[in-house]
């Protein structure tokens, strides 16, 4: 079982969080590389292209921003979950929309950090699914692939799996909490933010075509048909 779900590059400059991470992430079935130095970390997501990556904000030298910053700008959407010791909504909130698939913050439990990268390994596995079409926007849960007007759209894991899982039953109103449980795997229902940050990047990637609606102090609703 060990590294049989593949490889997690940890990119974390203090060894006890690093030591941490790797022996929960290990026990969950994951390969670990931990680099200390952005840049490094960097080099080696490029060289090994691991299932996931755990990078923490404050590294030094190529900072947690910059590197996911320059895995995006490579069209690389490896999935990432951010580690910030400054627990600001404008940490998250910028690395959310640079790309990063998910959050966590310092201090962190071990167990937690596990389960979101294997939510985040299992989510980014091709699995049977129909393809859903919605006027010139296709989504196809098998190949995880998104068209828009034929064209391919570049997205994260998370923004994918928020779309899917909205797309899965048109019309419903979906409420911020269950989306965070549905698709982040998470309970913690102070962080419903983080769904307003990924709705507004799908607008902002597929224009009106990515047909949410907002329901007014509720969440969200797939309607490509109806009102943003």
């Amino acid at each position: 079982m060990d590294g049989a779900r593949g490889l997690v590059v940890v990119a974390e400059d203090e060894p006890a969080i690093a030591d941490v991470e790797r022996l929960y992430l290990r026990d969950a079935g994951f390969e670990v590389l931990v680099l200390r130095d952005g840049a490094d970390a960097l080099a080696a997501i490029r060289r090994a292209a691991p299932v996931a990556a755990v990078v923490d904000i404050g590294l030094p030298g190529l900072d947690g921003i910059e590197l996911v910053r320059a895995l995006r700008a490579e069209d690389d959407w490896t999935p990432v979950v951010l580690v910030t010791a400054r627990d600001t909504e404008v940490d998250r909130v910028l690395g959310i929309e640079l790309g990063a698939d998910d959050y966590v913050t310092k201090p962190f439990s071990g167990r937690e950090l596990a389960a979101r990268v294997r939510g985040l390994v299992r989510r980014a596995t091709p699995r049977s699914a129909p393809v859903v079409v919605a006027g010139a926007l296709r989504i196809d849960t098998v190949r995880r692939t998104v068209t828009l007007d034929g064209r391919p759209v570049a997205l994260t894991a998370t923004e994918f799996d928020l779309l899917a899982h909205l797309a899965s039953e048109p019309g419903r109103v979906f409420e911020r909490s269950r989306l965070l449980s549905a698709v982040w795997g998470v309970a913690d229902f102070s962080g419903t933010r983080t769904v307003d940050v990924h709705v507004a990047q799908l607008r902002g990637k597929l224009g009106d075509s990515a047909g949410i609606r907002t329901v007014r102090g509720v969440g969200y609703a797939f309607d490509p048909a109806g009102p943003r």
